[in-house]
């Protein structure tokens, strides 16, 4: 039988919520079964809140206090806890922020920006004060160690394995100094040289093509459905309607059909950095290169 793990509701305000479930769960007799029975979510979705890995849904804490008989003390600590878990992330990205965390691949596509997690901190930075020039040092340093904490979706062997578009612009029209591009590119190159991270490009001159509209995101998971993440300078939408899912992922595979292959782009990748580097603009387009 596996160890019991215990909770340390210490350490944070989702551990001492979810120590708290785990409580009123065992003083009412009941199992991780019994308790999700009658609501749309399985014990292993219950286990990961009791130990502070996710947020509970308020429908769940809803359904909680009913068959607790908790007086509503799950649905009022439902936005203390969404509170808490935000840090620096945009509150529609929280959601995303957890799923990440357990997902199982990733595929993404950008027509603008490197992908946040892939970002050093120069370039999180140009991005941050471009969005919210008006913001603090202090709170353009929050938001740029909030996206660092997530490189390890794309630095770490035992991340998710992930697939990246990106449109040739990106490597073409810097928006930090030379050299800090190259140091940023070079560290793409780095990442996706450790096999983990397959990034393709897609040429500036190829016409019409899918996800004109802005940043998109896959994520598979083993317990869950897969989700679509779609996200504007100010907004982001998750759509986990099976069949607008498919959709959107049909699409994608027409978008990385479009793209270079992988090993010419990372070339491309790290050739531009060279040329940073080097003091010269990476002008040419894709298809010159490969010609």
């Amino acid at each position: 039988m596996a160890q019991r793990k215990d909770i340390d509701g210490s350490t944070s305000v989702p551990t001492f919520y979810g120590k708290e479930l785990r409580w009123q769960r065992e003083r009412a007799g009941l199992s991780l079964e019994a308790l999700v029975e009658g609501s749309f979510y399985g014990k292993s979705y219950l286990s990961d809140i009791e130990h502070g890995e996710r947020r509970m849904p308020l429908d769940l804490a809803r359904h909680a206090d009913r068959v607790l008989g908790t007086d509503g003390f799950f649905e009022r600590r439902c936005e203390d806890v969404r509170k808490a878990r935000r840090g620096g992330h945009a509150e529609y990205f929280i959601d995303v922020a957890e799923m990440e965390k357990r997902a199982q691949e990733i595929e993404e596509w950008d027509p603008t920006l490197i992908p946040g997690p892939l970002q050093l901190a120069p370039y999180i930075r140009a991005v941050v004060l471009a969005a919210h020039p008006s913001d603090s040092e202090e709170a353009v340093a929050g938001k740029i160690e909030a996206r660092r904490s997530r490189a390890w979706l794309f630095e770490d062997q035992r991340a998710p394995e992930s697939w990246l578009v990106l449109h040739e612009s990106v490597l073409r029209q810097p928006i930090i100094p030379p050299d800090a591009m190259a140091d940023q590119l070079a560290h793409i190159a780095e990442v996706a040289r450790k096999r983990r991270t397959v990034p393709q490009i897609l040429p500036r001159n190829s016409g019409a093509h899918p996800f004109m509209m802005g940043t998109t995101r896959f994520m598979t998971f083993a317990d869950a459905p897969p989700v679509m993440y779609t996200e504007g300078m100010y907004s982001g939408q998750l759509v986990d309607d099976p069949s607008l899912v498919r959709q959107y992922a049909k699409a994608y595979g027409r978008l990385r059909a479009a793209a270079l292959p992988p090993e010419p782009s990372l070339k491309l990748i790290e050739q531009a950095a060279e040329d940073y580097r080097n003091g010269k603009h990476p002008n040419c387009s894709a298809s010159d290169d490969m010609a």
